[in-house]
This record gives structure tokens, C-alpha cells and sequence, in this order.
């Protein structure tokens, strides 16, 4: 996953139902074998916004766990400041929108990024960890922590 920001706005999408995840959330997607995970990030905003993003910064680690299926789901989310381009007049996985980062939380979305949303801001990074009994849709266990710049 990768926010774009452009001064104090971000772009988000907003997936519809359809989509699966619906709601605005930041670009981002699955890591194509053999790329590394911070050129699928960069692939995953060119392809479905059409911005080429320069600066990108690594923000932290989401850990998503269920045990009655032994997965494991990983999501690195990073932080690009800078991009080149224009947006997608027909972007493949819902609306763009830029949006001012203080108003994007009024905006529906799923929890789980509405919960990261503003450590995309925050100097250093995070790692989160989640042990999720998708059955029974509920949390089983969950770690989550912040490191400061030193």
C-alpha cells in the first residue's frame, strides 16, 4: 500500500462493493514474483492511479493471521511525497479523489485503515500484528507498535 501525498492532501480510491474492501483506502495491491515489495508498491500507484511516485518511504508492517487457515497476509505500507503524471481518467479499481488529510476520516472506510491512516503521518514507523479468526470475524490477539526516529 502506498498514500500519495501532495502537500496536505492524499489520494485515495474509493473501491466500490464490487471491488471487495469497499470504501477509500490508498492505492496498493499484490507483489508480482520476482519484484521487490517497494516496486510493487510503485507499480500498484501507476496502474491504478497513472502516477509515477518518487520519494516513497517505508512506513510500516500490517500482520494479518488466522490460524484455522495457516495464513499469513502482510501488507507494507509506504508513503510517497513526490509523483509525476496525470490521473487516470478511468482508473481500474474505483474513484480518485485528493482529499485534505484532516478530512479523509469522515470519509467511509474500512477500520482497519481508518486505524492506520494517520501513521502514515507520524515520523517513524509501525508494525502491527493481528491474530483474526476470519470464521468468526473476530480478533483473537493483536500487537501493535510505533518506533520513533532516533
Amino acid at each position: 500500500m502506498c498514500m500519495v501525498q501532495d502537500g496536505d492532501k492524499v489520494l485515495l480510491i474509493n473501491r466500490p462493493e464490487s471491488k471487495g474492501i469497499p470504501g477509500y483506502i490508498a492505492p496498493g495491491g499484490k507483489v508480482d514474483f520476482p519484484e521487490s515489495i517497494v516496486d510493487a508498491a510503485i507499480r500498484e500507484v501507476k496502474e491504478e492511479t497513472g502516477l509515477q511516485v518518487k520519494d516513497i518511504v517505508f512506513k510500516g508492517l500490517d500482520e494479518f493471521c488466522d490460524p484455522t487457515q495457516s495464513l499469513r497476509y502482510m501488507v507494507f505500507n509506504y508513503l510517497a511525497t513526490s509523483f509525476e503524471g496525470e490521473l487516470l481518467a478511468q482508473p481500474p479499481e474505483g474513484e480518485l479523489l485528493w482529499v485534505h488529510k484532516d478530512e479523509a476520516l469522515n470519509l467511509p472506510m474500512q477500520s482497519w485503515f481508518k486505524r492506520r491512516f494517520p501513521l502514515f503521518f507520524r515520523p517513524g514507523t509501525f508494525e502491527y500484528h493481528f491474530l483474526w479468526d476470519k470464521e468468526n470475524e473476530v480478533t483473537l490477539a493483536e500487537t501493535m507498535k510505533e518506533y520513533e526516529v532516533v
